[in-house]
């Protein structure tokens, strides 16, 4: 995982709402471009970006393929903030 690809994949909004959408469970990428008020090809480059981030991960299953999160990325990088925010905090008490 490179820190700098899973920033860029969340500093979007439409890969930020892909997230939440997620959390609910795996769906398909047609049920995913059903959400949006975008191009289906808008949808699969955000796709594309998640998963260069190990955001998410995808599963054909004949026609269709599924996307869900891939948590472990995501727990790492909540440890890495809150670490993150734990120095900020002995910064200020000095």
């Amino acid at each position: 995982m490179g820190l700098q690809n899973t920033m860029k994949a969340l500093s979007d909004p439409i890969r930020r709402e892909i997230l939440n959408l997620l959390k609910n469970g795996r769906m398909s990428a047609g049920d995913i471009v059903d959400r949006f008020e975008v191009t289906g090809a808008s949808i699969s480059r955000h796709l594309s970006v998640l998963k260069e981030a190990d955001l998410i991960r995808d599963k054909r299953e004949g026609k269709y393929i599924y996307y869900e999160l891939n948590a472990s990325v995501l727990e790492e990088i909540m440890l890495w903030i809150a670490d993150l925010k734990g120095e900020e905090g002995n910064d200020q008490k000095k």
